[in-house]
């Protein structure tokens, strides 16, 4: 049966009463008492329950339409929690091509959280778009509509079809969405175990999150304990110590042989200016090395890599200065394509010692295949070398302790996992708690006032005070009970199953579920309108 006109100006409210996928949304505000035929009853029915929502002074017959609305099957919305569910293509899923095409740059994420929140399921969202990754984290109604809906807007914004993405994306909900997002920001799922330039990325979603309608309270909270879970891994596991990679792995070798005291005045030579060269210097760079020199058949790459890299110095040197420049070095990192080795014993041995603050000992790390350095520069007592073999052992050894390390870390998650289930978990109560203590407010308002009228008009300040705080008092020590029993913080035993029972009888008995309902289907409207 076709959905009456009277939601159109609404989508999200037919996505509500659509919610579980029951015969027909007219059913859901009580309509399927009527005769099928009776259809001008049906959309006067929804028409006066629509007016209500937007009326702040409804009348009687919508006030009518709306109990029937409240009364009727859609309270079951009110009971059953959104999902969070994670839509995503990454590294380890999908081509870099398709990456590309799917990326959202971080100025774009606020106009793509308003779209995502704009599709009739979804009601929060956040974009977390790097090189290796492109995942939308959204608050659905429905999960397998949710899902639908998003892949749908991924495939019009990168015009990749549906099938496709299909094809290479992967589907998390809830605990498990949780927990990859936790492990992102750990830097597990990264292709360096314990990265840390992703949870500057997450960091980032927050920060540009900040006032955008549809980053709510949900999601937000996600990528919040999932930054604290990022900041604890690396504290408690120290998951980032230790090089995992051939050019890290240089650099951290060649300070390992040099004493300490000599990190900062070291005299550091590159050779090559390549992706390894290049990656070389921002190693050094990171260890406090602030002056290099690099030698390069030409000079544009120093150029590129020294703006990249501002406030360090960099010194260029033509490929004829090599064994001058090599003279003047304590540490000579070599990464050229050269099929023929550029040291050999007869070079390095007419070269001066290194610095006595180093031992006079001149150190080659060499991370070329072919080797730059012959191995025959080990004869020479002034010299060290060091190839890529010597370096995958320093690699391998930090690779295992981090593996163990991430295991270590998986127990952090899965503890700060059970903590933000608590804290969604407490979120259900939360309006039932309001509505209480608004009920109870309104009755000890009343009563007061019929109180008050009674003891006639010359009662001073302070017995008024006195009688006002005793109401208080009686309607705190009342409400204590039961809000004891709507706690679900994972502070205690009880479990959420519990909990919600308690809160589904506190509802009945008072009533509150209608107004829990009217608030959301109001709540809805108004973002529609926004």
């Amino acid at each position: 049966m076709a959905v009456s006109s009277a939601f159109v100006a609404c989508p999200k409210l037919e996505t509500l009463l659509n919610h579980h996928k029951l015969e027909t949304p007219l059913g859901l505000i009580g309509v399927r008492a009527l005769p099928r035929n009776n259809r001008s009853s049906r959309r006067g029915l929804i028409q006066r329950a629509r007016c209500e929502l937007t009326d702040s002074t409804p009348n009687a017959a919508s006030i009518s339409a709306l109990e029937q609305l409240k009364n009727s099957a859609a309270d079951r919305y009110t009971k059953e929690r959104s999902s969070i569910v994670v839509i995503g293509l990454s590294i380890h899923t999908a081509p870099v091509e398709m990456r590309e095409k799917l990326a959202i740059p971080e100025a774009e994420w606020p106009r793509a959280i308003g779209e995502l929140c704009g599709l009739n399921h979804i009601e929060e969202a956040a974009v977390l778009s790097t090189c290796n990754r492109m995942e939308i984290y959204v608050l659905a109604l429905s999960q397998h509509r949710g899902v639908k809906e998003v892949t749908e807007w991924m495939s019009k914004t990168s015009g990749i079809p549906v099938s496709e993405i299909c094809q290479h994306r992967f589907l998390l909900y809830n605990k498990d969405a949780t927990q990859h997002i936790f492990e992102v920001s750990a830097g597990l799922d990264s292709l360096v175990l314990g990265e840390g330039q992703i949870l500057a990325q997450v960091k980032q979603v927050v920060k540009v999150g900040q006032g955008v309608n549809g980053f709510g309270r949900n999601i937000s909270g996600l990528f919040k304990h999932a930054i604290t879970v990022g900041k604890r891994v690396r504290t408690e596991t120290n998951i980032a110590a230790g090089a995992v990679s051939v050019s890290s792995a240089a650099v951290e070798l060649a300070l390992m042989k040099l004493p300490e005291s000599s990190h900062a005045s070291a005299r550091m030579l590159i050779i090559g200016a390549g992706k390894m060269g290049k990656l070389v210097i921002k190693h050094l760079v990171a260890k406090g090395c602030t002056r290099m020199v690099v030698v390069n058949r030409s000079e544009e790459r120093v150029i590129a890599i020294r703006e990249e890299i501002p406030g360090v110095e960099i010194l260029y040197r033509p490929l004829d200065e090599m064994l001058a420049s090599a003279a003047e070095a304590d540490v000579v990192f070599t990464s050229t394509a050269s099929e023929t080795p550029l040291f050999l014993k007869e070079h390095v041995e007419s070269l001066p010692p290194a610095c006595p603050e180093i031992g006079g000992v001149r150190l080659f790390v060499d991370i070329s295949v072919p080797r730059n350095v012959g191995s025959c520069v080990n004869e020479v007592d002034t010299a060290r070398v060091y190839n890529v073999d010597d370096l995958k052992e320093v690699v391998a050894a930090n690779k295992e302790d981090r593996l163990r390390k991430a295991m270590e870390a998986q127990t952090i998650i899965a503890e700060e996992s059970n903590q933000f289930e608590a804290w969604r978990d407490s979120l259900e109560t939360v309006p039932t708690i309001k509505k209480l203590r608004a009920y109870a407010e309104r009755i000890r308002m009343a009563e007061l006032e019929k109180c008050m009228s009674k003891m006639g008009d010359d009662i001073n300040k302070k017995t008024t005070r006195a009688v006002d705080d005793l109401s208080r008092g009686i309607v705190n020590r009342f409400l204590h009970g039961p809000m004891q029993h709507l706690r679900c913080d994972g502070s205690d035993s009880r479990t959420l199953s519990e909990t919600l029972e308690n809160m589904h009888a506190l509802n009945r008995m008072y009533g509150l579920e209608k107004d829990i309902l009217e608030e959301k289907l109001k709540a809805m409207t108004s973002g529609q309108q926004k």
